[in-house]
C-alpha cells in the first residue's frame, strides 16, 4: 500500500465509526482519557484540515480552528476535501512544512493516516463498538508507529505500550504499541491514552 492507498483506507474506517455518532454522545468518554468524544471529533477534523492544508498549500499550520457545531458532518466533508487534494497533488508541488520543519508529502500523509486510523477506533470505542481497524491496514500502519512514536513521546502523546498475549492480531498490536487497550473492557470508559 502507498501513503495515499493508507489515507484512503483509514478515512473509509473511521467515516465509518463516525457514521456511529449519536447526536447525544458527545460526551460520552473515550479511550483518549482526557477527552470527551466532542472533543476527540474536534481533533480529528482538526487533524484532517492539516493534512489537507500540507497536501493543498505545501504547509501545515499550527493554530487549529474552533470546534464545528455539528463535529460529525465536519469530519466528513473534511475527509471528502482531504481526499480531493490528495488526488488533485502532482509531483511538483513542494515539500509539506510542520510549522518550520519540512517533510515528504508520503511521510506527512502516512502519518495523517495512521492518526485518523487510531482515532477512528478510539471513536467506534466510545460508541460501544469493538470495530477492528482492518488487518491489513493495522499491518502497514505498525512499523509506520514504531518509526515515528519515540519514548519522549510517551507520558506526553501516548501512554505506555500494553502487553498483549503472543498471535495477538496486526491491529491489537497497533493499539498495544499506542497504549491502548483492544480488549472490550474499555468500552464506555475512559482508557489510558494521554494525547495533546
Amino acid at each position: 500500500m502507498n501513503a495515499g492507498e493508507l489515507l484512503e483506507r483509514s478515512l473509509a474506517y473511521a467515516l465509518g465509526s463516525v457514521a456511529a455518532v449519536p447526536r447525544e454522545g458527545l460526551g460520552w468518554p473515550t479511550p483518549c482519557a482526557e477527552w470527551d468524544l466532542g472533543e476527540l471529533l474536534h481533533h480529528l477534523d482538526d487533524s484532517v484540515e492539516a493534512l489537507r492544508e500540507g497536501v493543498t498549500d505545501g504547509r501545515v499550520g499550527l493554530c487549529p480552528a474552533g470546534p464545528a457545531a455539528d463535529p460529525v458532518s465536519a469530519f466528513r466533508e473534511r475527509a471528502c476535501a482531504l481526499l480531493g487534494a490528495w488526488a488533485a497533488m502532482s509531483a511538483a508541488r513542494p515539500v509539506p512544512a510542520v510549522g518550520d520543519r519540512s517533510m515528504d508529502a508520503g511521510l506527512l500523509v502516512a502519518v495523517g493516516a495512521l492518526e485518523i486510523a487510531v482515532h477512528g477506533w478510539d471513536v467506534a470505542r466510545a460508541c460501544g463498538s469493538a470495530r477492528p481497524i482492518p488487518s491489513a491496514l493495522a499491518a502497514r500502519l505498525l512499523p509506520l508507529a514504531h518509526l515515528v512514536v519515540a519514548d519522549a513521546d510517551r507520558g506526553v502523546r501516548f501512554a505506555d505500550p500494553v502487553d498483549v498475549p503472543p498471535r495477538t492480531r496486526p491491529d491489537g498490536l497497533l493499539l498495544a504499541f499506542l497504549g491502548r487497550s483492544p480488549r472490550p473492557r474499555f468500552l464506555f470508559g475512559a482508557g489510558p491514552v494521554r494525547l495533546p
